[in-house]
């Protein structure tokens, strides 16, 4: 079968540990889009910091972020759909997390906010400095996360770090519990907090529905338990060699690691 549509994730999958994309993925993709097949991102990142990647593919269509808390057009710069956190959700995980000491980015309209610099932030800031200026995601620090929640537009999510996953992982049972919203690990040691509902699955279905397409004609690449949602709706979902074994086990096909030219090699084999 030949996929119209091509979902990737970024961070684990489309891109090196190094955060490059491979010569080989990006030849494969701008032949696939010569033909007529469109590429999306399908990320938990905010979409302030897919700038470099984004432009990079040299993209038309809009940008699946927060894990499908929102859908953003690129070329309008717009949010086209969405379901943000409730602001009285949000300041009572601020609460809980301060209660618990536990860390992280609110993400919120254009930027990524943090009030103690742990070592997830000071790398992810890191990054964001070794780009050009007009790529850069905005980061800001400020002094009162729950205040700033208030101030905001939109919440987008929350990326919690925290060095003991163990105390993580029961911070995001409460967060489920007591306040029924969705917790999704995007890394081995960050799970990312976001509205009930929301997931890359239901948000690309979304998109291709709406270009007259079915999900049986979507392609996707994902490496983690945030990319589950769409690698088990489409007719194909691959999953990186460097994932967990519980990712591979749902995928429909397993590749090589995001260091070997896999996701070429399946494009020019199911799409070219």
């Amino acid at each position: 079968m030949s996929y119209r549509v091509i979902a990737l994730d970024l961070d684990g999958t489309l891109l090196t540990p190094a955060k490059t994309i491979l010569p080989e993925s990006l030849t494969a993709l701008a032949r696939a889009q010569q033909v007529g097949v469109k590429v999306l991102i399908a990320t938990g990142r905010h979409h302030c910091a897919i700038h470099p990647f984004y432009q990079a593919l040299q993209l038309d269509t809009p940008a699946i972020c927060c894990n499908g808390t929102y859908l953003y057009d690129y070329p309008a710069q717009r949010v086209l759909t969405a379901d943000p956190l409730d602001k009285a959700q949000a300041v009572q995980v601020i609460a809980m997390l301060e209660e618990a000491r536990i860390h992280g980015l609110l993400y919120v309209d254009d930027a990524m906010l943090y009030q103690t610099p742990t070592g997830h932030v000071t790398r992810t800031l890191n990054w964001a400095q070794s780009l050009p200026e007009a790529q850069r995601p905005v980061f800001l620090q400020v002094p009162d996360l729950a205040q700033a929640a208030r101030d905001a537009q939109a919440i987008w999510k929350f990326a919690l770090s925290h060095p003991d996953t163990r105390a993580l992982q029961q911070f995001a049972e409460r967060v489920q519990t007591e306040l029924g919203l969705a917790c999704e690990w995007s890394w081995h040691d960050q799970v990312d907090i976001a509205q009930a509902g929301n997931s890359k699955g239901k948000r690309l279905r979304q998109w291709v529905e709406s270009q007259g397409l079915s999900m049986q004609d979507v392609l996707a690449f994902g490496d983690n338990y945030n990319d589950l949602s769409m690698l088990e709706q489409v007719g194909l979902g691959v999953a990186m060699g460097n994932a967990d074994e519980a990712i591979k086990s749902r995928a429909k096909r397993v590749i090589g690691t995001n260091l070997e030219p896999g996701i070429a090699e399946v494009i020019y084999q199911e799409v070219l």
